[in-house]
């Protein structure tokens, strides 16, 4: 454990939050203030107007909720054996099944036949994906993988490196019996890089690699490559590999490469054990925790019960808030801002953009608001003594836009409040690494939740699966018909949300067609026990 400053932290005040509501609602009260006020200083709300809350007869009532004595047990009680278990094997070096298949019915040589090289975009879990994705055609190649290459993302701008985020001496070993793996490319291949590959057209570069190709193609396009140059390097290579139509080898080579060899570096899980023992054990009033190292442990810990907590998954960026087209209640100066938005960063191609606000919503296209999401959780039955975890890079509206949560879960927590700034240190400014803890403490809650569908959502509810963790599923279309619904009462609400939610809690779903093996790892990488 690195040793780090000594860091007092100290619980939300129940205060500070009703002062949060009062600035959530002091335009609604006070409109003509409000109004004179952004008038005269234009500058303030430069891209949006302080948001009034969409839902306010719902919002009124769901704050008069009162703590529970005592946490309901089928709310907070992990889900019941399903049947299922992990089974990944040991190594896939013999497949049994290739020998059938009509794109290979040669064995497998065993000398390596080159270099595999992979340039990945997107974000942190787009990024996890397409390395799985890259372990797997290196099997199908029998080539040797060279650490993968992660792109900056133009949104987050990061440049953090495969190495900066992951183990990668346990991302080794684990994956030695299955296919070679090294950190850098030998002297002799020393010139393949990224720069080598953006200044002309060369050989041994594959630019056109279909999206969801089958193994067929990797073996007819990219073989012949490897075999007369030693090394193909393939670039854009997000979404590059069907999860359809592959032996169950290869499936289950896939999710032992997600759920196994992929860890986190030692700092990121330090860091995040630091925030799920304080959430666990918060401290109270009199007794502040103050800690000497990240774990945070102390006498008094010992003898606390521990705290269950939810982690909600909220990306909310202006990013998402633009490509959905939604309308989140920031007035004509965000409308305008987000449009702009649109048109500069996709030239105004987005395909929601041609349905209305509540077209979308009733479709449940529309992802859901701080607002919205504190909302499901209060129907669901937590009460505003629910300890409760934002994780989430940046909202746009700021506070302001989070504090009708706040005021719903007056113990929510994130990084900020819970880790001193010398602990975020190393984590300071990057997208990667920030979300990369984020998904450290999602998979220690006990019930994750997300605002909309996303990567982050999908690489979790996979893991999750995997790991038979309760995580609930928001019904989208359902919340956006009873959020248009402007009569509905409380009463009406909650009973529609229970409903619409009881199998929506971690029950394990079967992968269909075309489906993901990283959102729904079964049948391929589960066994029925």
């Amino acid at each position: 454990m690195e040793k780090m400053m000594r860091f007092q932290y100290k619980p939300v005040r129940r205060q500070e939050a009703i002062v949060g509501l009062f600035v959530l609602l002091f335009p609604v009260l006070l409109p003509c203030f409000f109004a004179s006020f952004s008038h005269a200083s234009p500058s303030t709300f430069l891209e949006w107007n302080v948001p009034k809350p969409r839902h306010l007869r719902l919002l009124t009532s769901a704050l008069q909720r009162e703590s529970s004595n005592g946490e309901p047990t089928d709310l907070w009680a992990p889900l019941a054996d399903q049947g299922w278990r992990p089974c990944l094997g040991g190594s896939v070096n013999a497949p049994r099944e290739w020998q059938t298949m009509r794109f290979l019915s040669f064995a497998l040589p065993q000398k390596s036949e080159g270099y595999l090289q992979v340039f990945l975009d997107g974000g942190l879990n787009q990024q996890r994906m397409g390395i799985c994705d890259a372990v797997a055609v290196a099997k199908i190649l029998n080539a040797t993988l060279v650490i993968p290459y992660l792109e900056v993302n133009p949104v987050w701008q990061d440049s953090s490196s495969f190495m900066d985020i992951f183990d990668v001496d346990h991302f080794i070993n684990v994956m030695k019996d299955d296919i070679s793996i090294v950190k850098e490319l030998p002297d002799d291949f020393s010139w393949s890089t990224r720069e080598y590959y953006a200044t002309a057209i060369r050989p041994t570069r594959i630019k056109r690699a279909p999206v969801h190709a089958s193994a067929n193609w990797y073996l007819e396009n990219v073989l012949p490559v490897l075999q007369s140059n030693g090394i193909a390097a393939i670039s854009p290579f997000s979404h590059r590999l069907s999860f359809d139509n592959l032996p169950s080898e290869i499936q289950k080579l896939r999710c032992k490469v997600n759920f196994k060899a992929l860890v986190f570096v030692p700092h990121i899980r330090a860091l995040g054990d630091a925030l799920v023992h304080r959430l666990r054990y918060p401290p109270t009033e009199s007794q502040p925790l103050i800690t000497d190292d990240l774990t945070g442990t102390t006498d008094r810990n010992v003898k606390q019960m521990p705290q269950k907590f939810v982690v909600v998954h909220l990306r909310f960026d202006k990013d998402m808030a633009a490509h959905s087209a939604c309308d989140f209640g920031g007035g004509k100066a965000e409308k305008l801002a987000l449009a702009k938005y649109r048109q500069r960063i996709w030239g105004g191609r987005v395909l929601n953009s041609q349905f209305t606000d509540e077209e979308l919503r009733s479709q449940g296209r529309c992802p859901l608001t701080p607002e919205e999401i504190g909302l499901l959780l209060a129907a669901l039955g937590f009460d505003n003594s629910t300890r409760l975890y934002l994780a989430s890079h940046k909202v746009y509206g700021g506070e302001a836009r989070i504090s009708t949560l706040r005021e719903l879960f007056p113990k929510m927590e994130n990084k900020k409040s819970l880790a001193s700034s010398e602990e975020r240190v190393l984590i300071k400014g990057k997208a990667s690494l920030l979300a990369a803890v984020d998904y450290y403490v999602g998979m220690h809650s006990d019930i994750f939740v997300s605002a909309s569908p996303g990567n982050m959502h999908n690489a979790l509810v996979g893991h999750r699966t995997f790991e038979n963790m309760k995580t609930i599923r928001p019904n989208m279309p359902l919340l956006g018909q009873l959020f248009l619904n402007k009569n509905i009462t409380w009463s009406e609400f909650r009973q529609a949300v229970v409903e619409g939610h009881i199998n929506r809690q971690g029950q394990l779903r079967l992968r269909k067609p075309k489906q993901s093996i990283y959102t729904y790892p079964a049948p391929d990488c589960v066994c029925q026990a």
